[in-house]
């Protein structure tokens, strides 16, 4: 036992040797790779800054001289379309050049909202690319789902109103007519579900169609009764106003705003659409109102990443008229710088009770000047009065045609535009200009300063080539639009700047 103890020790060493014996060479090989590289760790601090050895040089180095072995790659998958190589056409010695579309540039629907329209009728109000609407041929869809699984859905096709007529930019206004060919109410049991628009882009070479909840009613939340019963309206009028965008004069808006509160009555109420306009001036004149219930504020400044005709006022205007379409039994359609006006020995109630039989009329312009006021009650005092009460000056050129806006009785009303509307059911009427009149004072609110910069004491005024006649309707009305705002509000606006 003790002999083998002491052999093996000898054996050990003499195993070790062989090993390194019959491995020596790539021993040897190690051994110079470790002094090489150790030797550029040491000289690599010395060597200067304009040469550089970067990991990426190591790697293809080493890649010079390691096997090929699969590299697993994360990449993502590009669709790459075969670019077309035959040539242009030529007819009767003329080239004929093609133009092929890929991706999408614009969207295929834009949504703002969706309301109820009666017991089986629904508005889809958004925006979709004009393109696709003059040369192509879009379709739309309308699917009601129920909440309830033990329902079916039921869908139809909806009716689309293009009511900007034209004046789109890269969207144009659409709103969806959704009629359900039913005999009773979609959701008649009030259990809720969802209403899907399938908008197809109808694109000859990319038929594709998105599915668009777009509406959703939860179970119970239905009052049938507003489209069946013919209840009193929350109000009697409703102000819809375009999209209000740009530096906006705070008094002038002070000014609009009290006039037509009191013009319209206690039932009347004025939805605005801040585009950027209502910035923190105007909005400190509007909140006495907002305090009241008289005003509501919609902030739709995120439509401008959608370039629409004027800040897309015909996409505001229609979401505007089905928002309220049950709330008023008219909806007036008008801008900040145009104020309302009826003969002295009317009120607004008598002439609207007069135009009933009518769905809608349009309201005859009185142009007047932003430029030039009247001095009647000296240069010192002018200087103190609202805006209307010293642009006096009315326009009396002869143009072939000026401007009109209008009012509807919004539940005979599909669809509407700025100026009137042509998708409604029933008669319009066109000759109110002996009941109502509105007065236009163009740029005027869009002036933070002093409009009067010409002051006349004349009847009768020529101003740039243009006649010019004193006209005192609005500014007869000044004095009681100041005593009905302190009445109302108190003396909350008295240092409202220009």
């Amino acid at each position: 036992m003790a002999k083998e103890r002491d052999h093996h020790p000898n054996k050990d060493k003499k195993l070790l040797v062989g090993v390194i014996w019959n491995f020596s060479t790539e021993l040897k090989l190690i051994f110079m790779a470790l002094l090489v590289i150790f030797t550029l760790a040491t000289l690599l601090p010395f060597i200067p800054s304009s040469f550089s050895l970067s990991a990426s040089d190591f790697r293809f180095c080493i890649s010079r001289f390691s096997p090929a072995v699969p590299v697993n790659i994360t990449s993502t998958a590009v669709n790459v379309i075969p670019e077309k190589t035959t040539e242009p056409e030529i007819v009767n010695g003329v080239i004929k050049r093609t133009f092929t579309g890929h991706g999408s540039a614009a969207y295929n629907f834009v949504t703002m909202s969706a309301y109820r329209g009666g017991v089986n009728s629904f508005a889809v109000i958004g925006l979709s690319s004009k393109p696709l609407h003059v040369y192509g041929h879009p379709s739309y869809r309308c699917e009601w789902v129920p909440l309830d699984p033990t329902q079916d859905p039921v869908s139809t096709t909806g009716f689309k109103i293009l009511t900007d007529w034209g004046y789109g930019r890269i969207y144009t206004t659409v709103v969806v007519n959704c009629t359900f060919p039913t005999t009773s109410a979609v959701n008649p049991q009030n259990s809720g579900g969802s209403l899907i628009l399938h908008a197809t882009t109808g694109d000859p070479s990319l038929n594709l169609t998105d599915s668009i909840p777009v509406l959703t009613e939860s179970p119970n939340s239905v009052d049938f009764n507003l489209y069946t019963s013919p209840e009193k309206k929350k109000y009697d009028y409703i102000y819809c106003g375009s999209s209000l965008y740009g530096n906006l004069s705070p008094q002038r808006v002070r000014e609009w705003i009290a006039y037509h509160a009191r013009f319209f009555g206690d039932r009347s109420h004025f939805v605005l659409h801040d585009a950027g306009g209502i910035h923190g001036d105007v909005f400190e004149v509007l909140r006495p109102w907002i305090e009241l219930g008289r005003v509501t504020v919609h902030d739709i400044r995120d439509q401008e990443r959608f370039d629409g005709y004027y800040h897309n006022q015909f996409m505001v205007v229609n979401d505007c008229l089905h928002r309220y379409r049950f709330a008023a039994k008219w909806v007036f359609f008008f801008d900040v710088d145009e104020f309302m006006y009826v003969p002295e020995k009317e009120t607004i109630k008598s002439v609207m009770e007069s135009l009933e039989e009518y769905s809608q009329f349009t309201i005859e312009q009185m142009p007047m000047s932003s430029k030039i006021c009247y001095s009647g009650d000296g240069p010192a005092r002018t200087y103190r009065k609202w805006g209307f009460e010293k642009m006096a000056y009315r326009d009396v050129k002869k143009v072939p045609r000026r401007d009109r806006k209008y009012a509807v009785q919004p539940q005979n009303v599909f669809a509407t535009g700025v100026h009137m509307s042509q998708n409604l059911q029933g008669k319009t009427y066109h000759k109110a200009e002996s009941k109502i009149r509105y007065f236009h004072y163009h740029g005027s609110i869009s002036q933070r300063r002093e409009p009067c910069r010409h002051l006349f004491n004349d009847s009768r005024v020529v101003f740039e080539n243009n006649p010019y006649v004193l006209d005192t309707t609005i500014r007869d009305v000044g004095l009681a639009a100041k005593m009905f705002e302190m009445r109302t509000i108190g003396d909350r606006l008295l240092r409202t700047r220009q």
